[in-house]
């Protein structure tokens, strides 16, 4: 049982909703990387959802998109975001990180090689936006105990949800919202009326909730219904208007309101 389904297991035992927040790997600037993910760990996060900076993304909105290019001006590559996993894990051994990019960078490296350099460095599930499971990447992943995770969206067909859970291990990735990452137009009741929809396709897989959450009201409304809560652009702009002194404050205490939010509705 990989770290991930360990996690969502304690969880439901516990009748908590996993909080999965996501930072971009080297923003503000590599050195604050692994201390930023301590950080989030203490607030109460359950999985660490880490960026791989990439040049043109196709899902991600303007706040995610400062943060990869303050990234790649660090010259943040997919090399040095395993070597900032490694070093996160000499001290945690236990948080699931998933690894949230775009295939470009993890294809130049080799498929197979990454997943070896990915195991490695204690990497526990991958998310590449624009994997189709058509191509079949997951098989190369799974014997290296890499989950695989699909985002699925408020237009993906019955038919094409049971082909991606078929291949997807972890969790499922529900795309709240039809637009980019930070969108503000969240309309939880055709959140709520999507996930039993999900949840026939996916058989056992955990299904999380991201895109659009900027709250903890937010975040509570969506935990009532779902397995898991991500939040991405809204820690991302906290990152960015904080001081180098104040990040890690500013940070832990924003996702700690979140987990307080969360779990009250135990």
């Amino acid at each position: 049982m990989s770290r991930i389904q360990q996690t969502f297991s304690r969880l439901k035992a516990q009748q908590r909703v996993a909080l999965i927040p996501y930072v971009t790997a080297g923003d503000p600037d590599p050195q604050l990387t692994v201390p930023i993910m301590h950080a989030l760990v203490s607030a109460g996060a359950d999985v660490i959802e880490l960026g791989v900076p990439f040049s043109d993304p196709m899902a991600d909105g303007p706040a995610i998109q400062r943060a990869s290019e303050r990234a790649l001006l660090h010259g943040v590559n997919l090399k040095l975001v395993l070597a900032l996993v490694a070093e996160f894990r000499t001290i945690n051994t236990t948080t699931p990180v998933v690894l949230m990019g775009y295939l470009n960078p993890v294809a130049h490296m080799g498929y197979q090689v990454f997943a070896e350099q990915a195991k490695n460095a204690g990497v526990d599930g991958v998310l590449l936006v624009d994997n189709p499971p058509e191509e079949h990447i997951a098989k190369v992943f799974k014997p290296y105990g890499l989950d695989s995770i699909f985002l699925v969206s408020p237009t993906t067909t019955e038919a094409r949800m049971q082909l991606i859970a078929s291949q997807a291990s972890g969790f499922i990735y529900y795309v709240s919202l039809k637009g980019v990452t930070g969108s503000s137009s969240l309309n939880l009741d055709e959140v709520e009326q999507r996930i039993p929809l999900i949840r026939a396709a996916s058989k056992d897989l955990p299904v999380g909730v991201g895109f659009g959450i900027r709250d903890a009201q937010t975040a509570s409304a969506i935990g009532k219904f779902a397995d898991a809560v991500v939040i991405g652009s809204r820690i991302v702009e906290e990152i960015e208007r904080s001081s180098r002194e104040a990040v890690l404050d500013n940070v832990q205490s924003w996702v700690a309101e979140v987990r307080k939010a969360l779990d009250a509705q135990i």
